[in-house]
């Protein structure tokens, strides 16, 4: 018998031997009896098969590794060589096959190796804590391994290692899903922490540490659990602001929970929502400011509503539509304040004024009929207007006989024009009595020295003498002397109706 670490010892063949073969007859004899001829090829195989069994089977079959199996009875070789290649069990008898014994070797050492492999896989998944994620998995595997365990003992190799490779199957599977796991734990401790499940989310982490632990992910939500308390805390508040109307500081309070875990999405999809819901809110109070402002004709405040309403919601139709009507009505409210503007400076004989609302009025739009009509009739008579008031303000123009006679004409046209307003009568009496006094000629002595040529300018030339009278027509004159041999002399006077003036002297006396 052999033990299960002992090399195969070869097997001792016994092999019958041909009987001598006499020397052959010297002549043709009859046939010679001995071996037959098939004898010699079948011993020789039996012998090479003899050496491969000693010498080069031993080397094939490793010793198999001890385990942690009960002592084994010796093997026992089948019969028969063609017995021994599907044998699983050792077989009974009192003689040992090499060959047999060989492939149960080979057939142990199969399942021992493919436990080995099963142990390796057992090891790894125990550090990743899978007694803690799949325990009755790895129960069930637990189960098959004692199960081969018992056929090991009974020396049902075979058996044993398919066992042994159930086990080992399901315990791969379990090695492949860890990445799975790990994820499936780390998604529970996200979803508590959206939930503020905080117990759930350290149970989550907890496991995921035991697969993997120092898992970088698993750190980052390890840390935002310690903020959970803090994170919810401020939600409430969120809440509790927003209740009572205070929207800004509700988004204070998200502002900072965002701040806190920017990760968590539960505040910072209330954070929109709430600024969105206050946006809103601004926005309808902008706009009832910007309609209110509209009522009452104050454009500049509808105006700053209006943009401010838009400016919280960019793109809004709404906004711009209100930004129009406020344009809209701010210029029919010019258009109209022009109109009666100029109505007013019209009955306040305030022509000039009149003309500018008017044009301001066709600036605004050059199709407004009240403009157009309004300008044919104030333009002509704020003309009007300016000629008499220069002629009443500077009355001594009117010395000019060309400046009187243009003046008269225009009292003329002044007096076709009805109705007649109190400006314009009273112009048109003032510029009569001033032309009036105008044409009335007032005497002037003039005094020289003989010496002394004297020209009155836009009047006459006096020439030398010593005294003279002129008629002159009110005004201002200017009288220039010139003698040879001495310095020209010039002399300003003025001519008042209804005072005499002052005889008017002009002689050269400087020689040069």
């Amino acid at each position: 018998m052999s033990s299960n670490n002992e090399q195969l010892q070869p097997t001792p063949f016994d092999v019958v031997q041909p009987a001598p073969v006499e020397p052959a007859a010297a002549s043709a004899g009859p046939q010679r009896e001995g071996t037959p001829r098939w004898v010699l090829p079948a011993l020789g195989g039996l012998v090479l098969l003899a050496v491969l069994v000693i010498f080069w089977l031993p080397e094939r079959v490793s010793a198999p590794e001890p385990v942690a199996v009960d002592q084994e009875t010796p093997v026992q070789a089948s019969p028969t060589a063609g017995q021994a290649g599907g044998a699983a069990k050792a077989p009974s008898g009192p003689d040992v096959s090499p060959w047999s014994d060989a492939q149960l070797a080979k057939l142990r050492k199969e399942a021992q190796d493919v436990l080995a492999e099963l142990l390796e896989v057992q090891e790894v998944l125990e550090e990743r804590g899978v007694q803690q994620w799949a325990p009755e998995q790895f129960a069930a595997v637990a189960a098959l391994a004692t199960a081969g365990d018992e056929l090991y003992r009974s020396r049902d190799y075979e058996a044993a290692k398919a066992q042994y490779a159930q086990g080992l199957t399901q315990l791969q599977g379990l090695e492949a899903g860890i990445p799975a796991e790990l994820e499936r734990q780390l998604t529970l401790a996200r979803e508590a922490l959206e939930i503020g499940d905080l117990a759930q989310a350290t149970a989550a982490l907890d496991m995921a540490d035991a697969i993997e632990p120092g898992n970088p992910e698993a750190i980052q939500l390890r840390q935002r659990v310690e903020v959970l308390p803090q994170l919810l805390a401020l939600l409430e508040n969120a809440a509790a602001a927003e209740q009572a109307g205070d929207l800004p500081d509700a988004i204070a309070q998200l502002k900072e929970a965002v701040a806190l875990d920017p990760l968590h999405q539960r505040s910072s999809s209330e954070l929109q929502r709430v600024i969105a819901a206050y946006d809103e809110q601004r926005f309808n109070d902008a706009m009832s400011e910007g309609y209110s402002a509209l009522d009452a004709n104050q454009f500049d405040k509808a105006r700053k509503a209006f943009r401010r309403a838009a400016s919280v919601q960019e793109g809004s139709s709404e906004a711009a539509s209100a930004l129009q009507e406020v344009e809209a009505a701010a210029t029919a409210y010019r258009l109209a304040s022009l109109q009666n503007s100029g109505a007013k400076d019209e009955q306040a004989e305030q022509w000039q004024q009149a003309v500018t609302a008017y044009e301001q009025a066709q600036k605004i739009d050059p199709n407004v009929l009240f403009a157009r009509e309004g300008l044919d009739r104030s333009r002509d008579r704020a003309r009007l207007d300016k000629q008499f008031r220069a002629a009443i303000d500077d009355p001594q123009r009117l010395s000019d006989t060309a400046v009187a006679a243009a003046t008269g004409k225009m009292l003329q046209l002044a007096r076709s024009i009805s109705p007649r307003g109190p400006i314009l009568a009273r112009q048109i009496e003032q510029l009569e009595q001033l032309l009036k006094q105008a044409s009335t000629p007032i005497a002037v002595t003039m005094r020289s020295d003989m010496q002394t040529d004297v020209v009155i300018y836009k009047v006459a030339k006096l020439g030398k003498f010593d005294q003279r009278e002129l008629d002159l027509r009110p005004g201002t004159y200017t009288a220039v002397g010139s003698r040879l041999g001495y310095r020209d002399v010039r002399v300003d006077f003025v001519v008042k109706y209804g005072s005499k003036p002052l005889p008017v002297t002009i002689a050269c006396t400087e020689t040069i």
